[in-house]
């Protein structure tokens, strides 16, 4: 039977309470993660949350994420290569085995299997929910939303255009260096690879990136309100948050995949990322009040095509 009742959901009131509290938890293991685990086998709602906040349940989460450093972080141990297969390492058996390797607070006795196969059936489950865990907002940096906002103070009301070119180098660096040492955001460039095969990595993948962008729009349109710029005509927000997205993606993977490339400068702080950004602005943006109304077709049409007549005349 794939769903349990929800009469059966583990009881832990005989448990020591020094051993039983969640909230005794590191951080993120101890928030609400019932809109995060979205397969637990449980038939209704109160069932799959109450589950979803029991600390074997952030346990075994916690046994996943430490395979996930593992395999995917930049000094990974056992790094993922070519005869290994991408979600090989998070095997049932492989969790089960590191679940009972748990560090103090997080709960490490009893069937690591078995708690995993009363959770999660099938497994795959497991491994979906994992990786909604893996890419969850809560589990970047403590210090993002610090930086996010000292950004936000630089980018909005630098004192002039030297600052703002500064700004942007900077960021860009740091955004491009810091998903390069996560394991949830290698992890989860990799899945990009295979998300048109498996619609449930689609839809995560989806997910992440409707979370990730729109904290960005924000950042952007406070940009162009401040600042005095508009879009190009034909150009919308989402198409510079998706241009710039796509730039930072690209250079990490070239990065990751080839350090020797020299796209991200960390003597310098400075990375290709943030030369494109630069770019991207440039050409997708203009002055609210010197606005030429040309799309960005346009606009390269007329310089190539006016260079073009004037080497004619010459």
């Amino acid at each position: 039977m794939k769903n349990r009742d929800d009469s059966d959901a583990p009881d832990d009131r005989h448990e020591p309470r020094t051993h039983r509290r969640k909230r005794d938890l590191p951080f993120p293991y101890n928030q609400d993660l019932s809109g995060i685990l979205p397969h637990l086998n449980r038939r209704t709602v109160w069932g799959r949350a109450r589950l979803a906040n029991h600390r074997v349940t952030a346990s075994l989460l916690a046994a996943g994420m430490r395979l996930l450093e593992q395999h995917f972080g930049p000094c990974a141990e056992r790094p993922v290569t070519s005869k290994s297969l991408l979600l090989g390492p998070l095997s049932q058996r492989s969790v089960a085995e590191a679940f009972g390797h748990n560090p103090a607070p997080f709960d490490r006795h009893g069937d690591g299997a078995g708690l995993l196969r009363d959770r999660w059936t099938p497994y795959s489950n497991f491994v979906v929910d994992l990786i909604n865990f893996a890419v969850w907002k809560e589990n970047y940096r403590p210090e993002f939303r610090t930086h996010r906002d000292a950004n936000t103070r630089r980018l909005v009301h630098g004192c002039d255009g030297r600052d703002f070119v500064r700004a942007v180098h900077d960021i860009a660096h740091r955004h491009t260096t810091e998903g390069m040492d996560l394991p949830s955001v290698r992890l989860g460039l990799a899945l990009m690879t295979v998300a048109d095969a498996d619609e449930e990595i689609a839809r995560i993948t989806s997910g992440i990136y409707a979370a990730y962008l729109g904290s960005w729009k924000e950042l952007y349109a406070a940009v162009l309100r401040e600042r005095g710029l508009r879009l190009r005509p034909g150009l919308t927000l989402d198409d510079l948050a998706d241009a710039l997205s796509a730039a930072n993606d690209g250079v990490t993977l070239r990065a990751l995949g080839d350090p020797a490339s020299g796209v991200v400068d960390d003597a310098r702080r400075r990375s290709l990322t943030g030369t494109i950004t630069l770019a991207v602005i440039h050409a997708f943006l203009e002055p609210a009040d010197e606005a030429s109304g040309l799309s960005l077709e346009q606009a390269v049409a007329t310089r190539f095509g006016g260079r073009a007549r004037s080497s004619a005349g010459q």
